[in-house]
């Protein structure tokens, strides 16, 4: 992208995304719940708590930040996130962390779409709207590199305090830094509905709710929703169930033997995850040269898909077989194919509705995605409890696979 369109507002875009994946216990966070005695079906509950909780929430959400203002809900966002986060650290029991993914939903509810919006909303306002891909994927990338420093950090962090609860109290101090970024944004980016008052909340809600329900009468753009939500769903549910891969994997090296087998994984899950988000941001950058090779963005979008579910299985297979590198090899491709398509389907539903009530289809887009994630993963945990992570990865991206070719061929017809 040009550096003319990289202005002071482009990079308080990438600050956000950097620090806000500054996430220092995303990478061990299915291995803390395992050290407390959680079994993977618990695990499951808990990460399905969370995202029902934040599907609840997504379409309110979305609307009050068109009603009253993008900024104040981000902030709200980043005060749940804090909380949580604190909650996390001095947690032992299943339902405090229930309580925690709770309000860790609130965070999620207020900061999905809300942000991606304000982007769009800002090209609009200069002009911009035909760099949605390359703007967006170029905004994302900085959001990638922030999680492959942030497993680097979080390794480090875990190696020398020997435990996985501490990521979660140095996880605020970025999320400060955050909260006090919204409040550099400029009051154009809350939308046309940036005033907030008491006397007209509701005749501005209730607009916002008429505009949100006639466009979902629109099937090209149901269809684009479903498009992005579907792989974003299934990747959402699956992504972390790597860390006990690479912990297997780590404990199998004739390595660093002396060492604790915390610190022993927590070296391996650093490096990998390191090399993941690299790789994950060096995708989301090239995803508009990818959509520049089809004539539209739906065809990109069904083969990126198909692959992914390919993946899945073939991750699983080799898991099960034993072969742990190839394993980790191909679930990398899952998170890949997630990072390519991601930008490619934000600017294929942007084309399809209003500008005015963008945060809210939005937000409807990661709803039906955090359904089919809430659905997903206590099936994916039953299933690991029961055989191992290979079978339940085989099963889950071989009936998704199944499912979207039958739709394919019976489109066709």
């Amino acid at each position: 992208m040009d550096k003319k369109f990289k202005d002071l507002q482009f990079y308080k875009f990438c600050t956000y995304g950097f620090l806000k994946n500054l996430r220092f216990f995303e990478p061990f966070l299915i291995l803390f719940f395992l050290e407390k005695g959680l079994s993977y079906f618990q695990i499951g509950l808990l990460y399905s708590v969370m995202k029902i909780s934040t599907n609840i929430l997504e379409i309110p959400t979305g609307i009050v930040a068109d009603s009253i203002g993008r900024r104040r809900s981000m902030v709200f966002s980043f005060s749940s996130y804090i909380i949580s986060f604190l909650i996390f650290y001095i947690s032992k029991s299943f339902y405090l962390f229930t309580f925690s993914m709770i309000l860790y939903a609130f965070g999620e509810a207020f900061r999905s779409g809300t942000h991606k919006a304000m982007i769009l909303e800002y090209l609009k306002i200069k002009g911009w709207q035909n760099l949605k891909v390359y703007y967006y994927g170029n905004t994302r990338s900085c959001s990638q590199l922030g999680s492959a420093i942030s497993s680097l950090l979080a390794a480090g962090i875990v190696f020398y305090s020997g435990n996985y609860q501490t990521v979660f109290l140095i996880s605020v101090i970025p999320y400060v830094l955050d909260l006090i970024l919204m409040l550099t944004y400029p009051k154009e980016l809350d939308g046309e509905l940036k005033e907030f008052n008491w006397k007209n909340f509701k005749q501005s809600f209730s607009c916002v709710i008429y505009e949100f329900a006639m466009s979902f009468k629109s099937f090209n753009l149901f269809r684009s929703i479903l498009l992005t939500a579907t792989y974003s769903g299934f990747y959402s549910a699956i992504k972390d169930f790597l860390q006990p891969v690479l912990k297997t994997f780590a404990l199998s090296l004739p390595i660093f033997m002396y060492l604790e087998n915390e610190k022993r994984s927590a070296i391996v899950i650093g490096i990998v995850y390191f090399i993941i988000y690299l790789l994950t941001s060096f995708f989301s950058r090239k995803s508009g040269k990818f959509s520049e090779h089809f004539k539209n963005l739906l065809n990109p979008l069904l083969i990126t898909m198909n692959l992914g579910f390919i993946f899945g299985i073939i991750s699983g297979f080799t898991y099960n077989s034993n072969w742990l590198f190839m394993s980790i090899i191909f679930y990398l491709g899952i998170y890949l194919i997630e990072n390519l398509r991601r930008p490619i389907g934000v600017a294929y539903i942007s084309e399809n509705i209003n500008s005015n009530i963008l945060a809210s289809v939005l937000s409807a887009e990661s709803q039906l995605k955090t359904i089919l994630a809430a659905i997903i993963v206590p099936i994916v945990g039953f299933l690991s409890d029961k055989f191992n992570v290979g079978i339940a990865l085989m099963i889950i991206s071989s009936s998704f696979l199944l499912i979207n070719l039958f739709f394919i061929s019976q489109k066709k017809r």
